[in-house]
């Protein structure tokens, strides 16, 4: 090979077998400074595909173990609640035994259907109220609402509005109004107002507001439920006489309601004083005027809204797989145990809990509500049994997860984790090579320096 000055060579092999030296050992460092195989798709696309799938996967997995620990906690709730309710169970058969033995009178049974009758209406409200994030578990919720469009122009309600003194209503009593006596949901639930003007003893006249419910309490037709106020001092001069900007509440705590007035309730109050005989009452007269304005004050009935959100569910699925196929969900069937399903038997035809006849007012019902109560406690077991089937399918679940979320991890590490041992050898050869590749380009470099040597 001829010597010159103008290329060299070896000063251009010594520089390009350097760079892919350092590219090397810089690659290597990445690896080892994030602790992957697979840095990027150029180290490997097909285990850097397959890890990513890997990985979502795993990461699923964590989450289904969780959703599979909320359902077991769910699931306590409802076996907890339903402890509870066996308790009382237990207590009304004891009450039933106690009431049928005939050394009793029916004052003495009176007492004991006092408490026969409390727990019922307990066991009731444990089913209505035992919820997991506002999931019902046990029964139906007592939710209700007022359907409020009732109060709107046309409504059966219009008539209650600000302009007539009614500025709100609340629910104080949710399990009173959600009564579904008739299994029909509880829209046919409904109270009316009226005002009227009564004459009283010596010719004079008091106004007295009345809320009349209308409650589906039990099968068949339920006597009307009212509540009544004087409202007399709220007259112009009285002594509770409302003012501009004035407010105040009404409390019907017998029928679960507050009514919320304004100061145009003294002008209501006023209308309904004027008349004579009862011509101007609200809740009758069509031509009752207030404020300039001609209302027709028979509109004044506001029917129950349900709130479907508070329905026991019929099945919940809990999602206990990475995908989105029917065994990566999980359904739970939940049962009632209120007083309307215990006592039925499996067939759902012995009578229920809370029907008519069943009571210990007398020895010979205590005897046949002794046989309701236990059929009672049989179907409250089956449910809970069902729980208990459902927590052990549930654990078995959790420990399939476990296992799976450690095998594809494992699969994951295979495929994409580094062997820092192997790599940190690699990358001590590339850091040699660099070294010694300095060194040749730097001896590369002096090479023409010698021929000017020939020059001297």
């Amino acid at each position: 090979m001829a010597l010159n000055i103008i290329s060299n060579y070896a000063a251009n092999v010594a520089h390009r077998n350097l760079s892919a030296s350092d590219e090397m050992a810089t690659r290597s460092l990445s690896k080892l400074s994030s602790g992957t195989r697979v840095v990027s798709a150029r180290d490997d696309a097909a285990s850097m595909a397959i890890g990513a799938r890997l990985n979502a996967t795993t990461q699923a997995l964590k989450t289904a173990t969780v959703n599979v620990g909320q359902a077991n906690s769910m699931l306590q709730i409802a076996d907890g609640g339903m402890a509870t309710i066996d308790d009382i169970l237990v207590r009304m058969k004891t009450l039933a035994v106690q009431s049928s033995s005939g050394n009793l009178s029916d004052t003495e049974r009176g007492f004991l259907n006092d408490e026969f009758t409390q727990l019922r209406d307990e066991i009731d409200r444990i089913s209505s109220s035992t919820n997991f994030n506002g999931i019902q578990l046990l029964g139906d919720g007592g939710d209700v609402a007022l359907n409020y469009a009732d109060l709107d122009t046309g409504g059966s309600g219009a008539a209650l509005t600000p302009a007539t003194g009614f500025s709100g209503f609340g629910i104080t009593d949710n399990n009173l109004w959600a009564s579904d006596g008739e299994q029909d949901g509880v829209t046919d639930n409904n109270f009316s107002v009226s005002i009227n003007e009564v004459t009283v003893g010596g010719g004079g006249t008091q106004i007295i507001m009345t809320v009349t419910a209308n409650v589906d309490l039990t099968a068949g037709a339920d006597a009307p439920l009212t509540q009544s106020i004087d409202v007399t001092d709220y007259l112009t001069g009285g002594s509770k006489a409302m003012g501009p900007g004035d407010t105040g509440t009404l409390n019907f705590d017998q029928l679960g309601l507050t009514i919320d007035i304004n100061d145009n309730f003294t002008d209501n109050v006023d209308v309904v004083g004027a008349g004579v005989g009862g011509a101007n009452d609200f809740g009758t007269a069509t031509g009752f005027t207030i404020g300039g304005a001609v209302i027709n004050t028979t509109a004044s009935t506001v029917n129950m809204a349900a709130n479907s959100g508070q329905q026991l569910p019929a099945s919940i699925d809990f999602q206990v797989g990475g995908g989105n196929t029917a065994n990566d969900r999980l359904g739970i069937t939940l049962t009632a145990v209120d007083t309307a399903t215990l006592g039925t038997g499996a067939a759902g035809t012995s009578t229920a809990l809370n029907a008519a006849t069943v009571d210990i007012t007398t020895a010979a019902r205590a005897q046949a509500t002794v046989e309701v109560v236990t059929t009672a406690i049989d179907d409250l077991q089956r449910a809970r049994a069902a729980i208990g089937t459902y927590q052990n399918r549930l654990d078995f679940a959790g420990q399939n997860l476990a296992s799976t979320q450690e095998n594809t991890e494992s699969a994951r590490s295979t495929l994409m984790d580094l062997d820092v041992a192997a790599e940190m050898t690699a990358f001590t050869s590339k850091q040699i090579l660099v070294q010694s590749g300095v060194a040749m380009l730097a001896q590369a470099n002096q090479m023409p320096q010698n021929l000017l040597r020939l020059l001297q």
